[in-house]
């Protein structure tokens, strides 16, 4: 994707929350204010190269991926789709809930559900299916960005039909804390997160909200520009 401004409709667990804090210390980027924020000094100590090594979610903010980060569509205003998020969140349905625990996921560290939840998979294929219509069509380019040759069928048919591989059935929801890591790295930050996070007694995570997230050039992060509470 060359195009920009980008869009994205992620989970954001709110502004004045404690996971919001916690993420945006830990990332050093607050994706609600656009502001910088200092790392926190057990993150400095395990791993002097903390910036470093959160460079990949900094750019994005810390949040729960539901609708992959897209340009819009050219007959597509971002006001048509912040109208479309008020007109989602206001659709009755099952809140999703987790109980959120720090662990290693593909390489790198996120917070995660404990076990699978469908109505959390429900939520995110919805989006995945309800702004599919904001998305331009995926370019060869775009496509071989994705490296389909290291996918599996089914995600190279879901990056056909949706434009990203990791829908459906291979959503798996995380929130980032930090990039791939090296094996002897990963067990010290992994303590550390842990510790961190357990400081926060969030035993259980309510999905309840959508927020739109837009990074308007290529070195811009992302930035929360709307934020709407779904119906119970």
């Amino acid at each position: 994707m060359t195009g920009f401004p980008r869009y994205a409709i992620y989970f954001a667990a709110g502004a004045d929350s404690a996971l919001s804090r916690f993420g945006a210390a830990l990332l050093g980027y607050d994706a609600y204010t656009g502001d910088e924020q200092p790392f926190p000094r057990e993150a400095l100590d395990v791993a002097p190269d903390w910036r470093d090594i959160t460079t990949d979610p900094r750019k994005y903010g810390f949040h729960g991926t539901l609708k992959a980060p897209m340009t819009l569509a050219p007959d597509r205003t971002e006001i048509e789709l912040m109208a479309a998020c008020a007109a989602f969140a206001g659709k009755a349905r099952t809140i999703p809930a987790i109980r959120p625990v720090v662990d290693s996921i593909s390489g790198f560290i996120a917070v995660i559900p404990a076990e699978p939840v469908d109505a959390l998979r429900d939520l995110a294929a919805d989006c995945v299916r309800d702004f599919d219509t904001f998305r331009p069509a995926l370019t060869a380019e775009d496509r071989a960005r994705r490296k389909p040759e290291k996918l599996s069928e089914r995600q190279r048919d879901y990056l056909d039909r949706w434009g990203y591989p990791y829908v459906m059935e291979e959503f798996r929801f995380h929130m980032t804390l930090t990039g791939r890591l090296d094996a002897e790295l990963r067990g010290p930050i992994l303590e550390m997160l842990r510790g961190r996070f357990a400081t926060l007694k969030v035993d259980t995570l309510e999905i309840d909200r959508i927020a739109l997230f837009r990074q308007d050039d290529a070195k811009a992060r992302f930035r929360i520009v709307g934020e709407w509470k779904l119906t119970g």
